[in-house]
């Protein structure tokens, strides 16, 4: 990749996250020598060096702005698995069309069943990190709800001047925001991600049955019909006596 000259215009500019939180400064990049941007170095401001890579940065001009790496992460799980799947289904289809053969398919397929539970296993330790990430957003949450509670007390006895007070109140507000703002993004991306993974495991299922029940039917079809039951036994016959009239007879 060409270098680009925007990259250079953000040195010695704020680098801010998704939520307007400034991590630091970028100092520098790391070039390899086909003039590729590798890496950025992050002045934090504690004074301490960060190195990320570019892959997580977003140029814009001189703006640059940290992405959420498990949030852009579960974004590209919630693509990724629903492809593959319906591409094994189309697989299935072809084979049952006899358009592939069965020995083509069930390499095909056993590569792509891999390919998908490689991922649904990356994506499950995702939304454990979705979890940690979302208790760290409520802690600080309630953190700064005490901070803002501690403020107005102080306030109200006097111990803090309007101005004071104003400008304190103003910086917890501006914070209680952004981390609402990444806990809700968080929540939802977990939500995204979690139906995606029920939904590859209904689907499962509901084709594990549905095989099931074809081959329930087809021994049922196979076994030998049973035979007729006897039909009930007709009544004898009524026995009919026939008496002669008397005078009649010749006795």
């Amino acid at each position: 990749m060409s270098q680009n000259p925007n990259f250079f215009l953000s040195i010695g500019k704020p680098i801010k996250d998704e939520y307007g939180r400034t991590i630091g400064k970028i100092a520098s990049f790391a070039v390899n020598p086909n003039g590729k941007f590798d890496a950025a170095f992050i002045e934090q401001g504690d004074g301490k060096f960060l190195k990320l890579s570019t892959e997580r940065l977003k140029f814009d001009g001189a703006d640059v702005t940290l992405i959420h790496t498990i949030k852009s992460g579960a974004n590209a799980f919630c693509d990724q698995i629903p492809v593959i799947w319906r591409k094994d289904q189309a697989l299935k289809d072809l084979v049952e069309k006899r358009k592939i053969s069965q020995e083509l398919y069930e390499e095909l397929h056993n590569n792509f069943d891999g390919v998908l539970t490689q991922l649904k296993t990356e994506a499950q330790t995702l939304l454990e990190a979705l979890d940690k990430e979302i208790v760290r957003c409520s802690k600080e949450t309630r953190e700064l709800n005490y901070a803002l509670v501690h403020l107005e007390l102080e306030h109200e006895i006097g111990k803090v001047d309007s101005q004071s007070y104003e400008e304190a109140f103003t910086i917890i507000q501006e914070n209680l925001k952004r981390v609402n703002t990444e806990r809700g993004d968080l929540e939802l991306t977990k939500s995204k991600l979690s139906n995606i993974l029920l939904g590859e495991e209904r689907n499962t299922t509901e084709q594990e049955t549905t095989e099931q029940e074809k081959n329930e039917v087809a021994e049922d079809s196979s076994k030998e019909p049973a035979s007729a039951s006897p039909s009930p036994e007709l009544p004898e016959p009524p026995v009919v006596v026939y008496v002669k009239e008397v005078g009649k007879s010749g006795i």
